[in-house]
């Protein structure tokens, strides 16, 4: 599947909710996903790929939706990541801090 096809399917589940919902929903998804990880260490277990995978996909689909309420593709979003990080790896500043390095 590719990011278009994901989100024309994922808008036909998008209820209209108002934008914050949307703005929350991804960081509650994102803290499920960090959640796995603490559980892992606290544990010592392995994490559960499966609910691993839906709770990143959930989080892919808040993206796109906030993405949808800005008119920005998640195509858009890729290509803008990749081209700023390779920036980063080509200028040696792929670590460390902030957005303008």
């Amino acid at each position: 599947m590719n990011f278009d096809t994901y989100e024309k399917l994922a808008d036909e589940t998008d209820l209209g909710h108002p934008l914050n919902y949307y703005f929350l929903g991804l960081v509650e998804e994102s803290g499920e996903v960090a959640g796995l990880r603490k559980r892992f260490l606290r544990d010592e277990g392995n994490i559960d790929k499966e609910k691993l995978k839906k709770e990143l996909g959930d989080v892919l689909w808040y993206v796109a939706m906030v993405g949808k309420r800005y008119h920005i593709s998640m195509d858009d979003v890729a290509v803008t990541n990749i081209q700023k990080l390779a920036d980063r790896k080509e200028r040696g500043v792929i670590t460390g801090a902030g957005d303008e390095r």
